[in-house]
C-alpha cells in the first residue's frame, strides 16, 4: 500500500511538473522556439570546433555545452531607439581594469508589468577601428543564474528614428571572459542595472570534466 501511494504522489507530481511546462504557444511562437534553440546548438558547435572560439584559442579552456533558460517569447520586446539630448562618451572598465570609452547614445523602453524601463545603447569603437552599438546589463539573476560580470545583447542600429527594433533576452549572451580569462570584457556599470529578474538567454557556464 505504501509503495501504491508513493506511485500515485510521483505521478501526480510528473503530471504536473509537465503541464507547467508545456505552455500554450501560437504556431508562430512555437517556430521562434525551434530557430533559437536551433542557433543555440549551432553556437556550441562554433564553440567547440571553431579556430576562433575561446576553448580552441585557450588550450586550457576545457568546452561543455553552454547552459541556457528555456526559450520565453515573454522577453521578447520591441522598441524605437531615443537618442540622449547628450550623447556623452563615459569611461566604463574591462575586467583587467583597462579603462575604455564609449558614448552612451540612447536606450529603448521596456514595458514589463507597466512599467517602463529604460536600456541603455552604448556606441563604440573596436581595437580594428569599426563601429559597434551595444547592450550590457545585469539583473537580478547576475552573480547567481548568470555570470557575475554581467550579459551582453547585440544591437544593430539602423540609421532610421522610426525604426521598431526586436530587443530579445533569449539571445543575452555571457561575453569571452566567462570561459576564459585570456579575455577582457566591458563591465556594465550601475546605470545598467535592470531591477527585474531575466530568466531568460544564457545562464553561467560550468566547464566539464577535464
Amino acid at each position: 500500500m505504501k509503495t501504491f501511494r508513493i506511485h500515485i504522489i510521483f505521478s501526480i507530481a510528473s503530471i504536473l511538473f509537465l503541464t507547467s511546462c508545456n505552455k500554450s504557444y501560437t504556431p508562430e511562437q512555437k517556430e521562434y522556439i525551434a530557430s533559437i534553440e536551433k542557433s543555440r546548438q549551432e553556437k556550441d558547435d562554433w564553440m567547440k570546433n571553431d579556430s576562433l572560439s575561446p576553448f580552441t584559442r585557450d588550450t586550457t579552456a576545457h568546452f561543455s555545452p553552454l547552459k541556457y533558460f528555456p526559450v520565453n517569447p515573454e522577453y521578447v520586446f520591441y522598441s524605437k531607439l531615443y537618442n540622449y539630448s547628450q550623447q556623452d562618451t563615459v569611461t566604463i572598465f574591462g575586467t583587467k581594469g583597462e579603462e575604455r570609452r564609449v558614448v552612451r547614445y540612447g536606450y529603448v523602453l521596456w514595458n514589463r508589468e507597466g512599467i517602463d524601463i529604460a536600456i541603455t545603447v552604448y556606441k563604440g569603437t573596436s581595437k580594428k577601428g569599426v563601429e559597434y552599438f551595444s547592450i550590457w546589463f545585469t539583473d537580478k539573476t547576475t552573480g547567481k543564474e548568470t555570470y557575475g560580470v554581467g550579459r551582453y545583447l547585440d544591437f544593430s542600429y539602423v540609421p532610421d528614428p522610426e525604426h521598431l527594433y526586436t530587443i530579445d533576452f533569449n539571445l543575452a549572451y555571457s561575453p569571452y571572459c566567462a570561459y576564459s580569462p585570456m579575455y577582457s570584457c566591458a563591465i556594465p556599470s550601475k546605470e545598467d542595472y535592470i531591477d527585474v529578474t531575466i530568466e531568460a538567454g544564457e545562464k553561467t557556464f560550468h566547464a566539464g570534466a577535464h
